[in-house]
């Protein structure tokens, strides 16, 4: 058959590596769909999407509007007579005049195991939930969000050091080869869609800043999780002599105090069990700080406005930093 012709809707990084794979196959798109050009840095100058970037510089024609459910854009995206559309990570969502244009539909790449982590932030919210794995799935998308039926999945593990945006890094690149080997099988009729047991299904809600914000109360283990979750956005923060204080890398550990931690704290065998969590506990190639159930070794750390330093470099940059208090209560 002629290849079909393919509108590609998305924006981020993520959505680059699908973009570039359907720009070296058969399915090249005759358009792209994608955010407007937002401010961004200091000087707030206007930065275009990442997928505009690669689009333009493969000569694809570029839409982006601020609103597409306006007529104006409908009817543009139209003119292109789509017979299959791509989306994403696009940022909008699509409605059902836009739903309606393509005669093989609208396909999504998403970076889940669907239906587990249904919304905008599901590589999140695995690392959240401590998953041992996650994937990558290509949906038919319908008016819901990501209920669509599934045409194919691929599972990725999740490793211990991974943080969202490696493991992003990784389910992009899945998503994209998954797509390519699901196309043709879809425009064949070769794929028989299945639909999603909304029984299993869970949210992955949208991120926001002040969900990077550390409780010390928390297990060292969950804490250790939201380090890895909210790297790069929105971050595991907390601070120091009312200062921020962002934590970059860290890994969790049992509490047990030694003896030579029990002196520079002040502290006795027998009154070992109190410490605060929030509490700096040990210096060294890491930061121990005390939480609810544990210890969490802080590796990498940055001042707000500073440079990110290992824990050996900030602590000699910071005298007396056992026995201080991170946090809220500092």
């Amino acid at each position: 058959m002629t290849s079909p012709r393919v509108a590609f809707f998305g924006s981020p990084d993520f959505a680059v590596p699908t973009l570039q794979a359907l720009t070296h196959s058969a399915y090249r798109p005759v358009v792209v769909v994608t955010q407007p050009d937002r401010p961004a840095g200091r000087g707030r100058a206007l930065r275009p999407p990442p997928v505009k970037v690669v689009a333009e510089a493969a000569g694809i024609d570029v839409l982006q509007p601020a609103r597409l459910r306006a007529p104006a854009a409908t009817s543009a995206l139209a003119a292109y007579a789509p017979d299959l559309q791509v989306i994403v990570a696009y940022g909008q969502i699509l409605r059902p005049d836009v739903l309606s244009l393509p005669r093989f539909g609208t396909l999504n790449v998403h970076a889940s195991l669907l239906p587990r982590w249904r919304g905008a932030s599901p590589v999140t919210a695995a690392i959240l939930a401590g998953d041992a794995e996650t994937g990558a799935t290509i949906m038919c998308v319908d008016e819901g969000e990501d209920t669509g039926d599934i045409l194919s999945s691929r599972v990725e593990p999740i490793r211990p050091q991974d943080d969202a945006g490696h493991l992003s890094e990784r389910l992009a690149a899945l998503g994209a080869a998954l797509l390519l080997e699901t196309i043709p099988r879809w425009l064949s009729g070769e794929i028989t869609p299945q639909p999603q047991d909304d029984a299993l299904a869970t949210r992955a809600r949208r991120l926001e800043k002040a969900q990077g914000r550390i409780d010390w109360t928390e297990p060292a283990a969950k804490i250790s999780r939201q380090v890895r979750a909210f790297s790069p956005w929105p971050g595991a923060t907390t601070d120091l002599h009312g200062a921020g204080l962002r934590i970059w890398r860290a890994s969790s550990s049992e509490l047990e105090l030694g003896e030579v931690e029990l002196g520079e704290l002040g502290l006795d065998e027998a009154a070992a069990a109190p410490v605060k969590p929030g509490t700096v506990l040990a210096v060294g190639t890491t930061i121990d700080v005390a939480t609810g159930d544990g210890r969490l070794r802080i590796e990498r750390l940055q001042r707000a406005g500073k440079q990110a330093l290992d824990a050996r470099a900030f602590s000699n940059g910071e005298p007396d930093l056992v026995g201080r208090m991170l946090g809220a209560s500092a």
